[in-house]
């Protein structure tokens, strides 16, 4: 919903034609790609401020255009640290879920808001949520 990058630009390094729509991208000319608008389109995502991981189930990934979606961009240049990234978030989850009960504070505000930083990337401006250790947690210290 809130990729860390709300554009990513390109450079052309060939004039390249746009199918049959007539337009053509000159060599040198800098493409943005505005990320975040694409991930709040209901166009591709129904209801785009719903949270429904279901979204992302092969079925319903299947239904919609690749490129749709990039919150590491795509292609040749997409994030190198992409697949170490996405490993150390699920290995993170899985420990923070096993060990806490997590519980969202009356003063989170939601919708979330959000700060505008350096470089364009998006940060949440406060999230503040309640942990408690889980009594039946497995995982050792």
């Amino acid at each position: 919903m809130f990729p860390p990058a709300i554009r990513m630009e390109r450079l052309a390094d060939a004039d390249y034609k746009l199918g049959d729509t007539g337009i053509t991208i000159p060599k040198g000319m800098i493409v943005t790609v505005p990320v975040y608008a694409m991930h709040q389109d209901p166009e591709f995502f129904p209801e785009p401020e719903k949270f429904d991981p279901d979204r992302f189930t092969p079925d319903e990934r299947a239904k919609r255009d690749p490129y749709s979606y990039l919150p590491f961009g795509a292609g040749p240049r997409n994030c190198v640290g992409m697949r170490f990234a996405l490993m150390e978030i699920k290995v993170c989850l899985v420990y923070v879920i096993a060990k806490f009960r997590i519980h969202k504070r009356p003063e989170t505000k939601v919708p979330l808001e959000f700060n505008l930083g350096q470089q364009g990337l998006l940060q949440p401006k406060e999230i503040l949520v309640g942990m408690e250790v889980r009594k039946d947690c497995l995982l050792r210290e």
